[in-house]
């Protein structure tokens, strides 16, 4: 069986990979993010999942490569990480009070292997008042998250209802990747 690598410095990836129990290591990916690539949240989630994946294959040849990437889909546009706290704070007012689509993508390559896909989930943000907008923020969650939020800490009190797979919220969506590592022959037990 192939190395597993996973095309990813994210802590949140790592900590879903970790609880699978099968041996891989993280490689950051030489990737620039192009978010102005597409208007479609799916093909441009795969396509920087793949585009992150075939970078660290590039570089170990022999190995399974595992890369994602999400999009935040709001009102026809689509967002990535914010650069800074005031494009996090211009993501957040947008989406306080609606409901917008966050979207996985995910990619799987090696010797023999090209496989992607992808999974979307539904998010209601709370009406957010000034003081919850400005608290959130000073958390500093919102650093390095597609649409200024993370989950898997406080800002789960940011959401009246999410629609879908958690995982995939936090950056990789479980149930399809253990499809897609099966599919690669990858053994669980």
């Amino acid at each position: 069986m192939p190395e597993l690598l996973l095309a990813s410095t994210s802590p949140a990836r790592r900590a879903l990979m970790d609880s699978l129990g099968v041996p891989y290591r993280a490689v950051a990916p030489d990737f620039a993010e192009d978010h102005e690539a597409s208007k479609d949240p799916v093909e441009l989630c795969r396509t920087l999942a793949l585009g992150k994946a075939r970078a660290v294959a590039a570089q170990h040849p022999d190995a399974l490569v595992l890369g994602a990437d999400q999009v935040c889909a709001f009102d026809g546009a689509c967002w990535g990480k914010p650069r800074d706290a005031e494009e996090a704070r211009a993501q957040l007012r947008r989406l306080s009070g609606h409901t917008h689509r966050l979207v996985t993508g995910v990619a799987l390559i090696g010797p023999g292997v090209e496989r992607q896909a992808h999974d979307a989930v539904a998010l209601t943000m709370y009406p957010l008042t000034p003081a919850e907008l400005e608290g959130y923020l000073a958390t500093g969650e919102w650093e390095g998250c597609a649409g200024s939020y993370r989950v898997e800490a406080r800002g789960r009190a940011l959401f009246s209802a999410i629609d879908g797979d958690l995982t995939s919220v936090q950056g990789l969506p479980m149930l399809l990747l253990v499809r897609l590592l099966r599919e690669a022959g990858v053994s669980f037990f």
